[in-house]
């Protein structure tokens, strides 16, 4: 744990700001340390910091740099030092340049009575790079069809954050913890794709 909301010292969506004695920088490709507000990776330090992965040097070499490691998140801090992540640095989708954040899209989703769970996911695409496709499980007896879920996306973001194609499942692949596997989804379209 590197930051906490306490009870007299919280900002919504933020996780709060760093633990006393852990450093957090939010940093861009090049390990540059970026201003209060824009987004990034964020990276910690301290002596609660993991110093490495078990007799694996080089995933230890590629996740810890100068001390720091690379959480795989991203996010941003604000002028009090209240971090808030936006999503997970390989779920990042680039469209055009662009970057999208998934987390955004499944949230908005998640914020339609009639769906239960969902998940983004960029597929390749010759013209963008990348495009966002939505998973979605909704709720028990919900009528809503996918073009239906695209037309309240519409309505809700721009234009090149809306999936492309938008598929209902009755259950979306999860791990034990209950998270989605978004690599099993990514999967199943190529192999429905080729």
């Amino acid at each position: 744990m590197v930051a906490v909301n306490l009870p007299n010292k919280q900002k919504p969506k933020s996780v709060g700001p760093a633990l006393p004695g852990v450093e957090v920088k939010i940093v861009n490709e090049d390990m540059v340390e970026l201003p209060r507000g824009e987004v990034g990776e964020i990276i910690v330090k301290g002596d609660n910091v993991m110093q490495g992965y078990w007799k694996r040097p080089e995933a230890t070499a590629e996740t810890i740099v100068n001390g720091w490691l690379k959480t795989g998140d991203l996010g941003y801090m604000d002028e009090e030092g209240f971090i808030y992540i936006v999503d997970r640095k390989k779920d990042l989708i680039i469209s055009k340049g662009i970057n999208i954040y998934p987390r955004e899209i499944e949230e908005i989703l998640m914020n339609n009575p009639h769906i239960k769970a969902a998940a983004v996911i960029g597929i390749k695409d010759e013209k963008s790079g990348e495009v966002p496709v939505a998973y979605v499980e909704l709720e028990e007896n919900a009528k809503i069809s996918e073009n239906e879920i695209k037309r309240y996306l519409k309505e809700h973001l721009a234009n090149f954050k809306v999936p492309r194609s938008v598929y209902i499942v009755e259950e979306l692949p999860k791990n034990a913890t209950g998270k989605v596997l978004k690599r099993v989804l990514k999967e199943r379209l190529q192999k429905a794709m080729k």
